[in-house]
């Protein structure tokens, strides 16, 4: 969430930065900013009424000794009692709504955001490989996976329903071998590898910031307040909740492994055939832990670390920087890496890497102390490395021959143990 004393001392200052978002939050800034000067008031007038009873309270006994009468004074600390007891509910109050205002408020994006309202206005950074130039007309992952006998949505839509995927022989292979491959590149430049719950709890959610905005697009288990993960960014990131790190661990960097779960809810009709948009998808994650001093380059290097494996498989990509309009809530910014899919024609997202500075940190009480310092909060990042179905359905699209098989790339080949799909 957004530190309150930033809002405290320079409103105008935020509600500019949020105005980035394409959006304007200038009453509920302005909310914030009157409901915490009110507590404040509150506080000052509770704490002084409560030095008054603590003085009386010496005072007391010293006039009782001396034969004096204390009936006013215990007339007046009944009184104190009484608008202490007010004033403390009514700071409970005030409090759990100030802390729900700033739960609902977006982090601020960094200064030089792009301006734009929507994905058509992400400005491209670089791009990486030419798309195929096929000589026959293309088909779809979903038609050449039903083809090669290795995608079996029908099975899924029986036991489950839609949007779920069983996944047949080889392409139960394909599918695990590029977990693998992520995996093994990725600690391979130094990411820790972990192997997380797929199911948290509510404050964990909402110290990733899933909850409460999101929770419609969550899977609530019943009957409890345990969810099944979006991603592994909320148990990996949480598994730091609450403690002071020391800064000569940073930057500390973790690869892991996840089923994800997603509702899903508010994109009805879109991308309803093949891998793209799944209730259950696969992903490895990238996830660090850095200062303030050093997060912006680590999110170049993430970018780059989630970049290295498609280029590795000879995936065409390209990296965009997202528009204050397209961004994230929780993000100050944030690379959009996006693979080449022909039967789409235009490129589609497979990786979201972002810097969130200190505001998931603030949420999940996340520091760090230098030698003999005070604790401050540390910068999270984390980055798709990338979603394993889409890049299935890249690879299916992208190396398929005229026959309708399809070449394996080179560095999955060893994963494999073949060198192609093929029907029969």
């Amino acid at each position: 969430m957004l530190d309150i004393k930033r809002i405290r001392e320079d409103p105008d200052e935020v509600i500019n930065r949020l105005s980035l978002r394409n959006q304007d939050y200038s009453a509920e800034i302005r909310q914030i900013a009157a409901l915490d000067a009110s507590r404040r008031a509150t506080i000052v007038k509770a704490e002084a009424l409560k030095a008054e009873q603590n003085a009386a309270s010496k005072q007391i006994p010293q006039l009782k000794k001396a034969g004096g009468d204390v009936s006013a004074i215990l007339a007046r600390m009944k009184e104190i009692s009484a608008e202490t007891g007010a004033l403390d509910a009514s700071l409970r109050a005030s409090g759990e709504r100030l802390n729900a205002l700033l739960l609902s408020i977006p982090n601020m994006p960094c200064a030089d955001t792009p301006p734009g309202a929507d994905a058509e206005a992400n400005p491209e950074v670089r791009r990486c490989g030419l798309p195929p130039d096929f000589p026959f007309d293309p088909l779809p992952h979903w038609e050449l996976g039903e083809a090669l006998g290795i995608l079996d949505p029908a099975a899924a839509a029986k036991t489950t329903g839609a949007r779920f995927h069983f996944y047949r022989g080889l392409g139960a292979r394909l599918e695990r071998a590029i977990v693998n491959f992520f995996l093994d590149t990725h600690t391979g430049r130094g990411y820790t590898e972990l192997f997380p719950p797929f199911i948290v709890n509510r404050a964990a959610m909402m110290g990733t910031g899933q909850l409460p905005k999101f929770e419609e697009d969550a899977f609530k288990l019943s009957d409890t307040d345990y969810f099944l993960i979006p991603t592994a960014e909320v148990p990996v990131t949480n598994m730091h909740r609450d403690e002071i790190l020391q800064e000569e661990r940073l930057p500390l960097h973790y690869c892991a492994y996840s089923a994800c779960f997603r509702a899903e809810a508010g994109s009805a009709g879109r991308d309803t055939r093949g891998l793209i948009r799944q209730h259950q998808f696969n992903k490895v994650e990238l996830v660090k832990f850095t200062t303030p001093e050093k997060s912006y380059a680590d999110l170049e290097t993430l970018t780059r670390d989630a970049e290295e494996v498609l280029s590795r498989l000879g995936l065409p990509y390209r990296v965009v920087r997202l528009c204050g309009g397209d961004l994230g809530f929780c993000s100050a910014m944030t690379y959009d890496i996006e693979v080449w899919m022909p039967s789409y024609g235009r490129y589609v997202e497979i990786s979201s890497c972002s810097n969130f500075e200190d505001y998931q940190a603030r949420r999940a009480g996340i520091r760090y102390r230098g030698a003999g310092g005070k604790p401050r909060l540390a910068h999270t990042l984390n980055g798709s490395g990338v979603a394993i179905g889409r890049t299935t359905a890249a690879i299916l699209e992208n190396f398929q021959r005229a026959d309708k098989s399809v070449a394996i790339p080179e560095a999955l080949r060893g994963y494999m143990g073949v060198g192609e799909l093929t029907i029969g």
